[in-house]
């Protein structure tokens, strides 16, 4: 076994429909990715073009909640106005305000007019990563914001696993963190990249065989009611409303995954369209007809699927906090259980669906 393949490289295929090139969030044009690592926690952020433009000239959004036992800071914006206008940064639950501090920093020092005639509300996401992370202790400053942004320039692949905000991250009781996939259809791309921490370890399936049946994390019991980001990228015409709807359908990739979303896990989504930015207060421009959805909609499930299964094959094991150890998921039984349940075969993409 090449332990450098990733999933699909050694033959899984979740769905008909192919990713892009980088097989990445990064498949949609003018997106990047990057990560600032600290101790067992982190910052990642996602630009869904250069940051310099974003807050003069936003772009189409839309949010989705499935269960809300979490944070994503900017979002009832989001909501209102249908545009996005900072970079979505992730982080952990109680570094939140610090990323706010250095997301509004980085904002002003690109634009002289935020801070004096207008302010911004940055987008920043969280996860609990306390089981490896100390969140007693300030670990990520406002600064690491600017290291995160200073990497998605520097970055062209989308760096996955025990990463940025994922380095403390734990999913199906294995470790977990960032991960990302794409897919194409019609002409369009959509990516995705999710911060994965969440799920009971006996609910894990990977392309529908129960993974979890057979393979028992050997990591202490912890809670199921982790949380789940997921942060879907388009080049396809969308406008607020659309947006929200394929932002909702990244639920249903993290459900065909194991997730049931408990009480306590905040599953949160935000999608944005890069095609058409808007200028402050102006309309948003003509967008796809509803029925035109449909493959998008598609391909946001599959995405988000495997985004989630390339996070934990990426992820290392990791100690942390109290002597602490998530073990990664071991890839060879993996392998084999995919293998004897015929999951390991190469399958050309339906014709029509590109």
């Amino acid at each position: 076994m090449d332990a450098g393949k990733s999933l699909r490289e050694h033959g899984l295929r979740i769905g008909e429909l192919e990713p892009g090139p980088a097989a990445s969030i990064a498949d949609v044009a003018g997106v990047a990715v990057g990560h600032a690592t600290v101790a067992r926690t982190g910052v990642t952020a996602v630009l869904p073009g250069p940051i310099e433009r974003l807050w003069a000239e936003p772009v189409p959004a839309g949010v989705g909640v499935l269960n809300g036992a979490g944070e994503l800071t900017g979002s009832h914006q989001i909501a209102e106005w249908g545009v996005i206008e900072t970079p979505v940064y992730l982080t952990a639950t109680m570094s939140v305000g610090r990323v706010y501090d250095g997301a509004a920093a980085a904002a002003m020092a690109t634009e002289p007019r935020i801070g004096v005639d207008a302010v911004v509300i940055p987008v920043v996401g969280e996860c609990d990563d306390s089981w490896l992370n100390d969140p007693r202790t300030t670990q990520v400053e406002p600064d690491d914001v600017q290291r995160a942004l200073a990497d998605a320039t520097a970055s062209e692949a989308v760096a996955q696993g025990a990463v940025g905000a994922g380095t403390g991250m734990v999913c199906f009781g294995w470790k977990g963190g960032i991960g990302s996939s794409s897919r194409v259809t019609g002409g369009h791309t959509v990516g995705v990249l999710v911060l994965a921490n969440y799920g009971d370890g006996a609910d894990l399936r990977i392309d529908g065989v129960p993974v979890g049946r057979r393979l028992r994390p050997p990591s202490p019991d912890r809670d199921p009611a982790g949380s789940c980001i997921a942060v879907v990228a388009t080049d396809a015409p969308l406008g607020s409303h659309q947006l929200a709807r394929v932002a909702r359908r990244a639920g249903l990739g993290l459900a065909r995954t194991g997730s049931v979303a408990h009480h306590g896990s905040g599953e949160i989504f935000v999608a944005f369209s890069t095609t058409a930015r808007v200028a402050r207060g102006a309309p948003v421009p003509p967008a796809l007809p509803d029925g035109d959805l449909d493959p998008l909609f598609l391909a946001t499930v599959d995405a988000t699927e495997e985004a989630v299964l390339n996070a934990l094959w990426a992820a290392e094991t990791t100690s942390g906090r109290d002597g602490l150890v998530f073990e990664r998921l071991p890839h060879e039984p993996v392998l084999e259980l995919l293998a004897s349940h015929g999951r390991l075969r190469a399958r050309p993409a339906r014709a029509g669906r590109r």
